[in-house]
This record gives C-alpha cells, sequence and structure tokens, in this order.
C-alpha cells in the first residue's frame, strides 16, 4: 500500500492487476486501483478535482485532468474518509501514476492540493 498525507488528508492507495486483453491488434494490461481519502484534520473538506501523471513504461507519460473523482465530489468530514476503486489501460505490464486532488477547506474556504502519493503498477509476470 502507498501512503502520502498533506494538510491532514491521508491517501492510500492500493493496487491490482487485473489481467490482459487485446483491442485493436494491440495487447493491454489491465490494472486496478483503490484509493482511500482519510480526513484527519479538524475541518470538513471537498474533493473538487483530480490530476493524473501516467506513465507506461512503452508509451509516453500521459496528464490526465478532471472534475471529482468516478463522477462524485465527495465531502468528507473529520474522521472520516471516502474509498472509491478505478482502473488504468496501459501498453506495458510495468507503469506508474502519481497526482493531486484538488480540494476546498469548509471552514476557511481555502483551496489546497492533496498529494496522491505515486504508485507502481506491474504484472506478477513482469518481475523476477
Amino acid at each position: 500500500m502507498f501512503t502520502q498525507v498533506t494538510k491532514g488528508i491521508k491517501v492510500s492507495v492500493q493496487t491490482s492487476f487485473e489481467g490482459t486483453f487485446f483491442k485493436n491488434y494491440r495487447m493491454h494490461y489491465a490494472f486496478g486501483y483503490t484509493i482511500t481519502i482519510e480526513n484527519l484534520s479538524k475541518d470538513t473538506v471537498q474533493l473538487t478535482a483530480r490530476h493524473w501523471d501516467i506513465f507506461d513504461a512503452l508509451k509516453d507519460p500521459e496528464t490526465v485532468d478532471g472534475e471529482g473523482v468516478i463522477g462524485r465530489k465527495p465531502v468528507i468530514k473529520p474522521g472520516k474518509s471516502h474509498t472509491y476503486s478505478s482502473g488504468c489501460l496501459l501498453a506495458s505490464p510495468i507503469g506508474a501514476m502519481k497526482g493531486h486532488y484538488h480540494m476546498v477547506n469548509f471552514t476557511n474556504a481555502e483551496e489546497f492540493e492533496v498529494e496522491i502519493p505515486t504508485f507502481k503498477f506491474s504484472a506478477p509476470f513482469a518481475i523476477n
């Protein structure tokens, strides 16, 4: 598990290899990840946007920006958490992702970024 805390917000990531499949005459490697965002601060916060840098051993890095996570903009009260699962397709059996969430603190209206730790993907057969 990969974990990082920024301004009282703890982000933990668990990854999994989901399998391979052919699409457009190319092999693709499917990876899943589950992220838990815990509010260790005393203030209520809302996740409003995300930024991802995706690294694939066989392709140039890709950047993805978007609103919320999986169609939601969760509000996380002190002591509570939000967990969601998503996935990533790579051309290689090895890769990584990192990024940040854009958050708003409801107490003081401060906007801030919460770092998502770099987490690695690797198919079991790709590592010796």
